[in-house]
């Protein structure tokens, strides 16, 4: 049926937006999924208390395997999983349709996809602060003393013991580092990527003189880049939320000025970087299978429609 058709344009003016909020939706819970374990061990190495012998990325899933078996590795899965479907949905679908608005009259400048990839950053840090904190005191449970655990059983169970023991306000704690990091993470991430795919696409590969093209080979090599400097960007802000989310007591009142002070004075700024390897070992392959998953469904998609 023709586009120019009253009520099929009209249908197909509608639901492209929404297919961008649908396909966000839809390839960020199996990108989770699958790296979860690693973002438990990253959280577990970012809050660890002062003091505590450094450990690394493969003692930490040691541990954890040995003390409680290999389930324990997607402890706070659900919370993971409601992170996922508000954060990732809102970031995700409103900078492809704010770039989908900004490339009617051309191509967009790389500026200009940084500042998109930075509001919808924003949004997405708001909408998913509430899950986000849950995420963050589910999987530091296990490294805590008995009496300042949370023993959350699930995301959901989660909230509603916040919003008891914290009131409305309690969604909102760490929602300015939050908000911050996402707006960094969408910049650095989702822009990044654009960049080095179009830059890739643009230019010759140096050293063995090959023209990439848009296919598999291209977007999973500017994932892994796009990811690699996405986690040096938001290390330090990633590490400051993971502590002011999982306070517990008396430190639960700190706000990030303390925090900021109190660990440069006790471990010195290394502390900004701490979990950086899980922190990477996560995103590369979380940004690769999000970027690939949305890739191919757009395609798809796409398909569809023409």
């Amino acid at each position: 049926m023709p586009n120019n058709y009253p009520f099929w344009g009209g249908c197909v003016q509608c639901v492209i937006p929404i297919s961008f909020w649908f396909l966000s939706k839809l390839q960020t819970p199996v990108a989770a999924s699958c790296t979860h374990p690693l973002d438990l061990t990253k959280v577990r190495m970012q809050t660890l208390e002062v003091g505590s012998k450094r450990p690394s990325t493969i003692s930490i899933i040691r541990t954890s395997i040995a003390q409680s078996g290999l389930r324990s590795l997607y402890t706070g899965l659900t919370a993971s999983l409601m992170r996922q479907m508000s954060y990732s949905l809102v970031r995700l679908g409103s900078y492809e349709e704010m770039k989908s608005r900004m490339s009617r009259e051309g191509p967009p400048s790389t500026v200009r996809l940084i500042l998109a990839a930075s509001l919808a950053g924003g949004l997405g840090g708001v909408a998913g602060n509430p899950a986000d904190i849950v995420l963050v005191r589910m999987t530091s449970d296990s490294i805590r003393p008995p009496n300042k655990r949370y023993g959350y059983p699930n995301g959901l169970s989660g909230i509603v013991s916040l919003i008891k023991e914290d009131g409305i306000r309690g969604l909102g704690r760490g929602l300015g580092t939050n908000a911050t990091r996402a707006i960094m993470m969408n910049a650095s991430q989702v822009g990044s990527y654009d960049f080095f795919k179009l830059t890739l696409l643009q230019h010759r590969l140096p050293l063995v003189d090959y023209q990439l093209r848009d296919n598999l080979l291209l977007h999973v090599i500017s994932s892994l880049l796009a990811g690699a400097f996405a986690t040096t960007v938001c290390s330090p802000a990633d590490v400051l939320r993971s502590r002011l989310m999982a306070s517990v007591g008396e430190s639960c009142d700190s706000t990030l000025s303390q925090v900021l002070t109190r660990s440069l004075r006790e471990e010195g700024p290394r502390f900004l970087f701490k979990g950086w390897t899980p922190a990477f070992v996560r995103l590369g392959p979380n940004t690769v299978l999000l970027f690939v998953f949305f890739e191919q469904l757009k395609k798809g998609w796409n398909t569809i429609n023409t």
